[in-house]
């Protein structure tokens, strides 16, 4: 068996330890979803919501930040299997479009997985919990910008050079950005304001 990054244990591969495994994952999630803290998060809180002993969690985790690393890519793989979707069957007409689409779809999932959002965002006093080394794995793999930029040379005649892959890479650090500081906002109206300026502002700047 291999090592999963997002565990720091052996990758399971029976069907009892893939059981497992998401029983652990489904429980974190739903503690979160529910308002508890990441600080506040332990091991024994973990197993008790999942109906496990903390022994059964610790063959498959390395400690709870490979619980919430492993939160994290899961959803990241969920939200890019969604967007594809929503992009095959509703392609918009312009470059510009589809950014917005991106956009208003990862906000639309985050207000609908609290526990994502808190992770990768942090909560009222900020701070992100997903670790470094998880968070440049995802980055350095790149599938959602991939995605993206497949589905833009395939719809639009776009020059999708080495210049057009740089300002992407920047556009989705500046897009993060942006996203963070809409969910900083108190009101639903605010952060429509944030995310359609971030629509202008990296539209501007990515299809100059």
């Amino acid at each position: 068996m291999s090592e999963d990054i997002t565990t720091g244990r052996r990758a399971p591969m029976q069907g009892r330890s893939q059981e497992t495994v998401q029983k652990v994952l489904a429980a974190a999630a739903g503690l979160l979803a529910r308002g508890v803290t990441p600080e506040g998060l332990t091991t024994a809180a973990i197993a008790t919501e999942a109906g496990l002993s903390v022994g059964a969690i610790y063959r498959f985790f390395a400690d709870k930040q490979a619980i919430v690393d492993a939160i994290a890519v899961a959803r990241m793989e969920e939200f890019q299997q969604a967007l594809g979707m929503r992009l095959m069957f509703g392609m918009p007409e312009t470059p510009a479009g589809l950014l917005g689409v991106v956009i208003d779809a990862f906000a639309e999932y985050l207000e609908a997985h609290p526990e994502f959002r808190m992770l990768a965002y942090g909560g009222p006093g900020g701070g992100r919990y997903i670790s470094r080394q998880t968070r440049d794995a995802q980055e350095g793999a790149g599938q959602i910008a991939d995605m993206v930029r497949d589905f833009l040379g395939e719809a639009f005649e776009l020059d999708l050079d080495d210049a057009f892959d740089f300002r992407l890479r920047c556009a989705i650090e500046i897009g993060d950005r942006m996203i963070a500081f809409a969910f900083e906002q108190a009101d639903l109206a605010a952060r429509g304001r944030v995310l359609d300026e971030a629509k202008v502002i990296l539209g501007g700047y990515l299809f100059r």
